[in-house]
């Protein structure tokens, strides 16, 4: 490709950000690739893509420099309900506008279980690790036993406020956070090395890559080989794009928000006004630790409010979150 995507991204880098405001967006555009994934794409959304490009294109093109290949690997990360989505698929019809042509690939399409089993996973492995938690520390008996069964059924056993009214489950919900955090975001959940061989291949300038497609029930698991020989920049959206077991990402891009900001927008988008169960809430304690313990990788970092962050700035912010 001969220098193609450096080119055409300087050229563009001249009053980008007029060329932006010029555009008019279509009522649709493409998304990522998992199967029955929507995108509602609102003004702040626009706003967020519209701030962050004008950096990327620079760190593309200082990226380029050295790539004979010319093409470019961007991932968008963050926590729930922080616009991933939405963002990406800006981003990718924003670069096709300006001579980028991009493909997004959804990162959800990787766990080794469909969301239903995943879930029960998670689940599962909290519960076990809880109960051998328990029995480490000499204080599984029969009646425990008994009581535990029932906070599982009510599903109240990850539930901290509990663990007055019951002084062991402080050591049942501790062990099983461990267990839970040896999972989440971890191989043993996700297949990041299928994942890094789609990267690999995008880089060594495959023109047709086998991409993986998942839906919510068992049968629906099938390939899809797709034509990337007119692709110059795949961009992931996935809550662990900017996971260490992921390999060959040039560029990523970190959609922050804090816990606050986060709890705010899940009980924001619950119409009937529950608040997440206390396991989902201690799932995404969990993948928001993730996010942060990685934060410093990002090429980009942007709050929730839509501010360009350093990561001096993200770490003061969440400091004080």
């Amino acid at each position: 490709m001969n220098n193609t995507l450096l080119n055409t991204l300087k050229a563009a880098r001249e009053g980008l950000a007029e060329r932006l405001d010029s555009m008019t967006l279509p009522a649709e555009i493409p998304h990522g690739d998992m199967p029955g994934d929507k995108v509602l794409i609102t003004e702040s959304h626009v706003a967020k893509a519209k701030t962050i490009l004008p950096v990327l294109v620079d760190k593309m093109i200082a990226a380029l420099e050295n790539k004979p290949l010319q093409r470019c690997v961007i991932s968008v990360c963050g926590g729930s309900g922080v616009g991933k989505s939405e963002t990406a698929s800006l981003l990718g019809w924003y670069l096709g506008q300006l001579g980028a042509k991009s493909y997004i690939l959804s990162g959800d399409n990787y766990p080794h279980r469909i969301p239903e089993y995943n879930d029960a996973e998670r689940l599962r492995v909290f519960r076990d690790f809880g109960l051998k938690g328990l029995v480490a520390s000499g204080l599984h008996t029969a009646e425990i036993s008994e009581t535990l069964h029932e906070l599982m059924e009510a599903d109240k056993d990850a539930d901290p406020a509990l663990c007055g009214e019951y002084s062991w489950l402080s050591v049942y919900q501790a062990a099983g956070r461990r267990g839970l955090k040896g999972y989440l975001g971890t191989p043993n959940e996700i297949d990041f090395d299928r994942v890094n061989g789609i990267i690999a291949q995008f880089q060594a300038g495959a023109e047709h890559i086998a991409l993986k497609r998942m839906g919510r029930r068992p049968s629906e698991l099938w390939t899809e080989t797709v034509d990337f020989s007119a692709t110059s920049v795949l961009i992931i959206e996935w809550t662990h794009s900017n996971n260490d077991n992921l390999a060959g990402v040039d560029l990523p891009v970190l959609l922050n928000s804090t816990p606050a900001e986060t709890m705010a927008h899940r009980r924001e988008r619950n119409r009937d006004g529950k608040v997440d169960s206390p396991f989902t809430t201690m799932v995404l304690e969990i993948e928001q630790g993730l996010l942060a313990s990685q934060a410093h990788k990002a090429a980009v970092i942007l709050s929730k409010s839509g501010e360009l962050l350093s990561y001096a700035d993200y770490q003061a912010l969440m400091a004080n979150a």
